[in-house]
């Protein structure tokens, strides 16, 4: 799919998709759960299809009502997946069902996409459940799907490098449905808000944990509880990139389904932005969007809001001064590398951008239209779409069907509110 984009102003309401991360924990803790749960607005995405097709294989009955799931869980009566479990192009299925297919006694294999046998690795979460005692192999030997995996997991004690939270996260849920306790030992702890995401959904469900500093946790196993009603919040990290073409296009918008209560990490962005002088408002689930004068360059420690780096570097071009962004590397081991790409098509659209180890800076630039590729990223489309709302001339984005996976009415929400897409 491709769009052309020209220079547009903004205006009017729209409201925000559901959360993709609540989304997938949701389904997983609902397999798990005794009885019945139900999960009302959920992101209909196709990770999300992915996730469903997955927990079915393992037992969990789902019946779709309107715009709410049903599903029978199956407590820790995990059923043996009879087919190879295909994760598509989501990094959670990959990591968490990994994890979970631990607790069964037969064997799992599970693969996915080009995108996932190729850039998003696992032994991190192989090597720690080896340590488990579990039968944990990259199939190819080279760290990346497919997988196999043979439990049953029994607890104990494990260490692993948390710069991806997956695996930690992965792991925490797990060991939660283990007969024994665990301890698991955590180095390089990154991405700390999606691990805090995680544990949300252990208050909600009232499981016991202890986090250490996120470098120790103590998980005592045995978790049991029945089935749950539960509301999808709206996606922070999907709001970013409307909130974005209304500040580089000095245009005044409102954003519903906006819950700032909600533990999702990349809420944070709304306060990086108000250091660069965006102006915001809220009135209960509604956030407004106010014009204000031309945002400052500011130097910031992005990991907390690792979804948020292509967006702000789109949003750095039309700052005054330098954006410095940093301590974002794992940035470079998602759907692409996110720092090299997006880089590369900013300066094709004549960014003064300039790409670091662990991030970039970027400067105040002028972009101009140009034809731009999104590397089969969602994040990546999203932010050059946005990027070409106030460039001069028209851009040309391939590849923008990948959008689908976190925001499927991105398009036409852009339209509503104005934007020359077509």
């Amino acid at each position: 799919m491709i769009y052309r984009v020209q220079t547009s102003a903004l205006s009017g309401t729209i409201e925000i998709p559901p959360s993709k991360s609540h989304t997938h924990r949701a389904l997983i803790f609902a397999l798990l759960g005794k009885g019945e749960s139900t999960i009302a607005k959920y992101l209909d995405s196709p990770d999300s299809a992915a996730m469903l097709k997955t927990i079915q294989q393992l037992g969990a009955k789902v019946q779709k009502d309107r715009d709410q799931l049903v599903i029978e869980g199956v407590g820790l009566k995990l059923q043996p997946a009879e087919n190879v479990i295909d994760a598509g192009n989501s990094g959670i299925v990959l990591r968490f069902i990994g994890a979970l297919a631990a607790l069964s006694p037969t064997y799992t294999v599970i693969t996915g996409d080009h995108s996932i046998r190729t850039r998003r690795p696992v032994k991190p979460l192989l090597e720690a459940l080896k340590q488990l005692g579990v039968f944990a192999e990259s199939l190819l030997g080279n760290g990346y799907a497919p997988k196999i995996i043979k439990g049953p997991l029994k607890g104990g004690v494990c260490t692993l490098d948390g710069q991806d939270s997956q695996p930690v996260s992965a792991l925490l849920i797990a060991t939660s449905f283990t007969q024994g306790s665990s301890e698991i030992h955590v180095t390089n702890p990154g991405e700390k808000p999606w691990i805090d995401l995680t544990l949300s959904w252990f208050d909600f469900l009232k499981l016991p944990y202890e986090n250490h500093d996120y470098t120790h946790y103590k998980i005592p196993g045995g978790a049991t509880y029945s089935g749950f009603h539960y509301t999808v919040p709206g996606d922070f990290s999907s709001l970013a990139f409307p909130v974005a073409a209304a500040l580089i296009t000095q245009s005044e918008i409102s954003i519903d389904n906006v819950d700032r209560s909600d533990s999702q990490g990349d809420k944070k962005l709304l306060d990086l932005l108000k250091q660069m002088g965006a102006k915001f408002e809220t009135q209960g689930k509604t956030l407004y969007i106010k014009q204000s004068r031309p945002l400052q360059g500011k130097r910031f420690d992005i990991n907390d809001t690792i979804d948020a780096l292509t967006i702000l570097a789109v949003i750095g071009c039309f700052a005054e001064g330098e954006t410095v962004l940093k301590n974002g590397a794992i940035a470079r081991k998602k759907e692409c590398d996110r720092i090299h790409c997006i880089v590369t098509e900013l300066k094709k659209m004549g960014a003064d951008i300039e790409e670091r180890e662990d991030g970039l800076i970027v400067r105040t630039s002028k972009l101009k239209g140009t034809v731009l590729e999104t590397h089969y990223d969602h994040r990546m489309a999203m932010s050059l779409t946005v990027a070409a709302l106030n460039a001069e001339g028209e851009s040309v984005i391939h590849h923008t069907e990948c959008i689908h996976k976190t925001y499927p009415n991105f398009k036409e929400h852009l339209i509503k509110l104005g934007a020359r897409i077509t």
